[in-house]
């Protein structure tokens, strides 16, 4: 039986462990490189998930990441990295690793085995009709993100499914399949390094694509974070002086006079309103800042 390509050995590196030290480090930095390449190729069938996902999550649905092992800690980077950047709400945005929190740190042995848990776990979540489920694996055949799947369509859910080998089971099942093909990786099997990483990218590219069409973004500032700290105020302040093309003292003003919300802080200076207006056109734009500042 042939095994899928991101287990076959790689064929240019069969003497790694000769290698000198830069020659190896060259070696891994040139394998990660095909990364976004793979994920590149893939760009088509990503646009089609963004255009899928964007009007299920602007009437109120969740997006819930699944997988196993490297996979399932990536979805669950990129779920924790949302109400940070985004204000996404923390609820609308879960992440289901096999084998439970305890697999953050260590392997559960046997949890990615277990078609009937990944079924069970997304059960218990009551996905619906308008939930995103991202579901990775770099195999695209793992038990548990499979038995994740099934129970994702049963739901009537978006099911997204993105895989590392041509032709993977979860990606052919999901109604949107992702194949990242990176090949062979150059320490045989090991799908933390470029496949991981196509992954990562992909991710990426999915979440922030979604979040720019859900107007989280005003030109190509991140103008909805979150500022829970010294450094995102500031962060928060620089944002609105360069959207408003204003100072920081006159961002300041704006930002603490809009109870530290970026949003209206923009639209109170350029429009030269108060906070309840900048609030009230942000609210009929569906808050986009761009379609606030039309007349």
């Amino acid at each position: 039986m042939i095994p899928p390509r991101t287990e076959q050995p790689h064929p240019g590196h069969g003497h790694l462990d000769e290698y000198g030290t830069r020659e190896l480090v060259d070696a891994f930095i040139d394998d990660q490189a095909c990364a976004a390449g793979a994920v590149r190729t893939a760009s088509a069938q990503i646009a089609l998930a963004v255009e899928a996902a964007v009007p299920r999550l602007e009437n109120g649905g969740r997006i819930i990441y699944v997988g196993a092992g490297t996979s399932g800690r990536l979805g669950l980077l990129d779920s924790v990295e949302l109400h940070p950047t985004f204000s996404w709400p923390r609820d609308r945005s879960v992440a289901l690793l096999a084998g439970g929190p305890a697999a953050i740190h260590e392997a559960v042995e046997g949890a990615e085995d277990d078609h009937a848990r990944g079924a069970q776990d997304l059960a218990g979540l009551r996905p619906g009709p308008h939930d995103v489920v991202l579901l990775l694996a770099a195999s695209g055949a793992t038990p548990y993100t499979l038995g994740a799947l099934a129970a994702a369509r049963a739901a009537g859910a978006l099911t997204i499914g993105i895989a590392n080998n041509p032709g993977a089971p979860l990606a052919e099942g999901a109604e949107v399949g992702i194949i990242l093909d990176t090949g062979p990786e150059v320490i045989s099997g090991s799908t933390r390094l470029k496949a991981g990483t196509s992954q990562k990218i992909a991710l990426n590219t999915f979440s922030s694509a979604v979040m720019v069409r859900l107007n989280k973004v005003f030109g190509n500032l991140m103008v909805d974070l979150r500022p829970t700290n010294s450094k995102l105020v500031l962060r928060a302040i620089r944002l609105i002086a360069l959207a408003a093309g204003t100072d920081e003292a006159r961002a300041r003003e704006a930002f603490e006079a809009c109870d530290s919300q970026i949003k209206p802080a923009i639209v109170s200076l350029l429009k030269a309103i108060g906070p309840g207006q900048a609030r009230e056109r942000l609210s009929a734009a569906r808050g986009s800042v761009r379609a606030a500042l039309r007349d």
